[in-house]
């Protein structure tokens, strides 16, 4: 597994589907921050979802996409996708996933559940202070170790981890 996070700005994704599958991983993207997921199989397109066809049909789309270099995820299929989605808490632009690598998606969603409890609302605010007080420290010019050592500091004198 090879766990990476995708700007959605700089990489265009695609989305072809049905039913509740389709409005399930449409939702997915927006919250992604993917505004409009590009319909169907396009040039540029470099990622595709597939969600809510049959098996025949996601096995052609995903054929047809592989062909054309793009990486393939069919929702509920394995052995069609070339990547898993983790179950994901997002708290603005802070995002904790959890995967099992398409493994145990139930384990998955029940720690995503978990996360969420233990992370609550009030992280978008602390990711806000912790990226600005960033800001400023690079400003400075401090090292990487050293903006690393004072979020570290930060987030222990805010009281944020345990």
């Amino acid at each position: 597994m090879l766990p990476l996070a995708i700007d959605p700005r700089t990489v265009r994704v695609g989305l072809i589907g049905a039913g509740e599958g389709l409005a399930r991983r449409r939702a997915f993207l927006t919250e992604s921050g993917v505004e409009t997921p590009e319909p169907g199989l396009c040039d540029g397109l470099r990622v595709l979802f597939v969600a809510g066809l049959d098996r025949e049909r996601s096995a052609v789309l995903a054929a047809q996409a592989r062909a054309q270099g793009v990486l393939v995820n069919v929702e509920d299929i394995p052995e069609l996708c070339d990547f898993h989605v983790p179950a994901v808490v997002r708290r603005g632009d802070l995002a904790l996933t959890v995967s099992t690598n398409g493994r145990a998606p139930g384990l998955s969603r029940l720690l995503r559940e978990w996360l969420a409890r233990i992370f609550g609302p009030e992280w978008t605010g602390r990711l806000d202070e912790a990226a600005r007080a960033r800001e400023g420290w690079r400003a400075e010019g401090l090292a990487p170790s050293e903006v690393s050592e004072r979020t570290r500091d930060l987030a222990a004198r805010q009281g944020w981890l345990p």
